[in-house]
């Protein structure tokens, strides 16, 4: 179903877009520009979600991150990827590069939702 777009949904993305990296709810609160309450902005989200648009980033304590990701060729990255959590600077980035793990044998993997969690490049 195509949705209509409006100046706040193009605030929001733009917002993610320039960001970079996954914002939670309160920074996205934060940093927009317009006049908008907390529901319409968790409302736009879940629909950005629901679209394929962002996806949702759960981490470890339990606060939800939202991300446009792209890989160096301005694709989008799959669903199943790896993000890395900053607990210094509480920043939240998808990792382009695969990582890997194994399962024991019989398990299959449909999906994965994993954060990493640690110091970051810029902050090492």
């Amino acid at each position: 179903m195509k949705r209509r777009s409006t100046p706040t949904k193009q605030a929001i993305l733009d917002l993610l877009s320039r960001s970079g990296k996954a914002m939670s709810h309160d920074a996205i609160e934060d940093k927009i520009d317009i006049d908008i309450n907390r529901a319409t902005i968790y409302r736009i989200l879940n629909r950005f979600c629901e679209d394929g648009l962002v996806h949702n980033i759960v981490a470890e304590n339990g606060k939800q991150y939202f991300a446009i990701c792209m890989d160096c060729d301005g694709k989008t990255l799959a669903d199943s990827h790896f993000h890395f959590r900053c607990t210094s600077c509480q920043t939240i980035v998808c990792l382009e590069e695969k990582v890997d793990f194994s399962l024991p044998m019989g398990y299959k993997v449909e999906s994965v939702n994993c954060v990493l969690t640690g110091t970051c490049v810029d902050c090492s």
